[in-house]
């Protein structure tokens, strides 16, 4: 304990009255310091950290918590709540056998309930000058992001209970307590990224205005001068309409509301069509929680009924860990959409051929089990990597979709079947005729309907998707961002599925018990340095594509 930067001793604290401070801090109090032990070799804290905050400032003065409580037994308890925002205890002081209620809260409601005030060891009256200092140290604490808390006490008669109208009215003001808890150093980029996300993120805090205020500026939730604070009795006063016009603004921060205050501004949120994700980690917070499409409590410090009401539980009370959780879903999100685009790209390239075969009486140039090779062999890995594909750079800068935007939206199916399934239709067609060509045949002649050439045809049908499927997959990595900017070798898994899915057409196109199966020709290395061409050809054309996309996006 210091004062004007000098340390105070434990007698002088005794002699200035100063531990009346510590003796209502540490009695009006639930919390209680774990000592280090093997298990955990640090200190550690049970209850409210806010109240283990008081407890810690006692004994860093040289005051032991629990026999402070020993001697001063406590007989009733008023419970805080949201409301009153204080609570009171009813302790028998057994030095001096006086019944005394210990009080803390909001240091502005604990004040207005005071008419006298402990100075110099000595109770005296509350003068409006008295109270004016203490308003001015309040907003200095607050100023400087403390969370403050007000002390007072007041002797009262032995009953077997009490109530808040006898008990809370005509206090002595004893003390403000500012602790400081200080932002994790990740939020303010957690915040940036909200923003840059298209994601508005709403201080809703019981705290006192100015507290709040500088919170918000430390993380960098307010940026100007003017930023509005609005308390929860001036929401109270707020038609719906003025509410839903006050709540777009870019700057607007809501302090010492109740929960009935926190609810209201979520159902407004909701009726202004917005999605509405809420943390809380009290009793009080559990109505906004349970309301909120995503009601988010906190693991460390939440109520079990908090829990109880939320959609998730955040194991480590990070909000940059809420933000890291919106990045991975979309990145999710985005996953599926590519893993979809990948697999619906090749269906193309097999109703082509049957399309053909059924229009121009040609060859059938895909067999039912080569389709099955492609769709339950071949393509199975590779689209298992784009699921394991990392969120693409830029993901965080997107602005959220729309609650109405399908998966499947026309954009995916017009790239999946009008533009990547096209070339790759294009390749295992242009394979098949490459085949016939090569053996002497030329348009207006008669295909053959069997025998060697038709085996060979159909397995540059077969082999043509394949290896199309190749330039595809590294196509699919991304939805707008070219492939080089995030690694072209960077998805192992991916790699690995190439791997395999070369194996796979190999050990069928080579293997003579598969090629019974399968209906399969050996190739020679002409053709597939011809089918090998529309590898490249689909990721370039794809990359140009994503290029048009993005110039678009940067001009709108």
């Amino acid at each position: 304990i210091f004062h004007n930067d000098k340390p105070v001793s434990h007698q002088a604290i005794k002699d200035s009255g100063m531990k009346l401070l510590f003796d209502i801090g540490c009695l009006c109090n639930n919390a209680e310091l774990v000592s280090p032990s093997d298990q955990k070799p640090f200190w550690n804290i049970t209850g409210d950290p806010t109240e283990a905050a008081l407890v810690i400032l006692a004994k860093k003065a040289g005051f032991d918590y629990r026999e402070i409580r020993n001697k001063n037994p406590r007989i009733f308890q008023l419970t805080f709540d949201s409301v009153r925002k204080r609570m009171s205890t009813i302790n028998r002081m057994n030095e001096e056998e006086r019944i005394v209620a210990n009080v803390k809260g909001a240091p502005r409601e604990i004040l207005s309930l005071c008419n006298s005030v402990y100075l110099d060891g000595k109770t005296k009256p509350l003068t409006n000058e008295v109270r004016n200092t203490i308003l001015t140290h309040l907003d200095t604490f607050a100023r400087e992001g403390l969370r403050v808390l007000g002390l007072a006490y007041k002797e009262i008669g032995k009953k077997d209970a009490y109530s808040v109208s006898e008990v809370e009215n005509e206090l002595t003001f004893v003390a403000l307590t500012g602790m400081m808890d200080p932002p994790r150093p990740e939020v303010p980029e957690a915040i940036n990224l909200c923003h840059s996300a298209g994601i508005k993120v709403v201080m809703i805090t019981g705290d006192y205005g100015l507290t709040a205020l500088s919170i918000a500026r430390k993380i960098g939730l307010v940026m100007d001068e003017d930023a509005r604070v609005i308390t929860g009795s001036e929401v109270m006063e707020l038609t719906d309409d003025e509410l839903k016009e006050l709540l777009p603004a870019k700057e607007v921060i809501f302090a010492r509301v109740s929960p009935e205050h926190k609810m209201r501004i979520v159902e407004t949120l909701k009726d202004m069509g917005e999605v509405v994700a809420v943390t809380g980690d009290g009793v009080n917070d559990a109505p906004a929680l349970k309301k909120a499409h995503v009601g988010i409590a906190m693991g460390l410090r939440g109520t079990e009924v908090a829990k109880e009401a939320a959609t998730m539980i955040l194991a480590d009370d990070n909000f940059a860990s809420i933000v890291s959780g919106i990045e991975e879903g979309r990145a999710i999100y985005s996953n599926i959409r590519k893993f979809v685009t990948y697999i619906f790209a090749s269906n193309i390239p097999e109703i082509v051929p049957f399309i053909l075969f059924v229009l121009f009486k040609i060859p059938l140039p895909l067999t039912i089990m080569q389709i099955l090779a492609v769709d339950l062999g071949t393509d199975l890995i590779p689209a298992l990597g784009l699921g394991a594909e990392r969120a693409e750079p830029g993901i965080m800068k997107q602005p959220p979709r729309a609650l109405n935007k399908r998966l499947l939206d026309l954009p995916l199916l017009l790239r999946a079947y009008g533009f990547l399934g096209i070339i790759e239709a294009v390749a295992c067609m242009s394979g098949y005729f490459f085949v016939y060509y090569s053996s002497g045949w030329r348009p207006g002649m008669e295909l053959s309907l069997s025998g060697t050439i038709y085996l060979k045809a159909t397995t540059m049908c077969l082999a043509g998707i394949v290896i199309a499927q190749i330039g595809n997959v590294f196509a699919c990595r991304t939805e707008s961002e070219s492939v080089f900017k995030i690694g072209f070798l960077s998805n192992k898994l991916v790699i690995f599925g190439i791997c395999v899915e070369i194996a796979l057409i190999s050990t069928i196109v080579y293997f003579p018990p598969l090629q019974k199966i399968f209906n399969t020709s050996s190739l020679t290395l002409t053709d597939w340095a011809f089918l090998f061409i529309f590898t490249p050809l689909i990721f370039l054309a794809e990359e140009c594509r994503k290029y048009l996309v993005r110039i678009i996006r940067t001009k709108t």
